[in-house]
């Protein structure tokens, strides 16, 4: 049954299973599948209605695979409002985010205005797409931040530690300037993937235009001051000093300019 036949028929039947992780819309007719698009509450009404979102964004397979498993399948990642999975559209591998049916907001579109706003400023993944219940992305392929870290070996670790480390605080550089708070950097452990030695932050379902900017701060603390990758850091960058970090912080709370930013880079040895 093709996703129009079943879009069109009142009798859901179970698809069989692929041996191949990607599976086309046509064989999404089911509960198999349909409960990770409609999770954690199957509805073939709403599935129904969501596969039609994906028709319209233009995605042809949705890839069960990741780390995390959802009943008998693998997706990216799960989260309090939505479930990440590997998609394809236009011929891209790309990363679809999909509302959970127990989402504490009616729609994407905030979290899709939010990256759109981050991408004007190159952060972020870029947004290919979006509808009620689907954000179409970039697919960034790499692993956490804290991971990365752990990896980094050689003579040249030091280097390549100090390199991605700047580029994280100047992303939050530019997320501050455009007054546009992340609102979970405090907790970054799973907000930023470092793809090679690229370092990108993800996640923007908590931003806001309308509070304080603290990405700088927020993302340092977390780094250099408060957390288990502090503590790893040091090991990487032993003359980090940690009264120093924290007057720079201060001074930069105070007065945010490129000068403070500065204060704060040469504070975290960088």
């Amino acid at each position: 049954m093709g996703v129009k036949d079943f879009l069109e028929s009142p009798c859901l039947g179970l698809p069989n299973l692929k041996s191949s992780a990607a599976v086309s819309l046509d064989e999404i007719g089911g509960e198999q599948y349909g409960k990770i698009i409609c999770y954690p509450k199957f509805d073939v009404e709403e599935l129904s209605s969501r596969l039609r979102e994906l028709l319209d964004l233009k995605v042809s397979e949705i890839e069960f695979s990741g780390r995390t498993r959802i009943f008998d399948l693998n997706v990216l990642g799960k989260g309090h409002v939505s479930i990440v999975v590997v998609a394809y559209a236009d011929e891209k591998r790309c990363a679809l985010k999909i509302r959970r049916t127990d989402a504490d907001r009616f729609d994407m579109s905030h979290e899709a205005e939010a990256l759109r706003a981050v991408n004007a400023v190159e952060v972020g993944p870029t947004v290919y797409g979006s509808s009620k219940n689907f954000i179409l992305m970039e697919l960034i392929e790499g692993v956490y931040f804290p991971e990365w870290l752990v990896s980094v070996k050689g003579r040249d670790r030091k280097k390549r530690v100090q390199r991605v480390l700047r580029l994280i605080i100047e992303d939050c550089w530019k997320l501050d300037r455009a007054g546009i708070d992340h609102g979970e950097l405090s907790r970054a452990s799973r907000h930023v993937i470092v793809e090679g030695d690229r370092p990108r932050i993800i996640d923007f379902e908590s931003a806001s235009t309308a509070r304080r900017v603290k990405n700088v701060t927020s993302m340092c603390q977390f780094l250099f001051v408060g957390s288990k990758v502090s503590r790893l850091l040091r090991r990487v960058l032993p003359n980090l000093s940690r009264e120093g970090i924290i007057h720079a912080l201060r001074s930069f709370k105070v007065e945010p300019t490129k000068k403070s930013l500065e204060k704060i880079l040469e504070a975290c040895d960088l």
